[in-house]
């Protein structure tokens, strides 16, 4: 299963970056990073409207959609994994995860996902939620193959 992770914003160097650079490296799924950037601000609502639109332009057809947003599913690590597992097995070919700006995603990319997944119900900031997405990729990918990185 190949995943697309599509963010708001450009990481520049810094730790987000290395630590989402650290976790998608160690991933046996490809794990490609699309970054979105609009140019120009919008009046909130504006923005997220096409910052939305963007982001729903980049996910592959036929893709799995998870979005990110602290008003979604509060999942254990091991529900996530299982989750990740089903799509793997039931051939779902792509994933693709979108995390929003500053003012959260548009209601058109929360209707069209196939899961919104929330980290926790405190707003993170969304650089920093890119390392905590690959890290929680990794993890699942070492629980489906019965490795002791995660010890719950």
């Amino acid at each position: 299963m190949r995943i697309l992770l599509a963010a708001v914003g450009r990481a520049r160097t810094g730790v987000e970056r290395r630590l989402y650079e650290h976790y998608a490296a160690r991933l046996a799924w490809p794990l490609r990073l699309k970054e979105i950037e609009l140019g120009r601000t919008l009046p909130p609502a504006q923005q997220r409207l096409k910052e939305g639109e963007l982001l729903l332009a980049a996910v592959p057809k036929d893709a799995k959609l998870m979005a990110l947003d602290a008003r979604g599913e509060l999942l254990t690590s091991e529900a996530f994994a299982s989750r990740l597992g089903r799509w793997q097995d039931g051939g779902v070919g792509e994933l693709a995860c979108l995390i929003g700006g500053s003012h959260g995603l548009a209601e058109a990319v929360l209707a069209r996902a196939d899961l919104v997944l929330a980290l926790g119900r405190v707003t993170w900031p969304h650089l920093l939620v890119r390392g905590l997405l690959a890290e929680q990729l990794y993890r699942a990918q070492q629980i489906l193959a019965g490795h002791p990185y995660h010890r719950a």
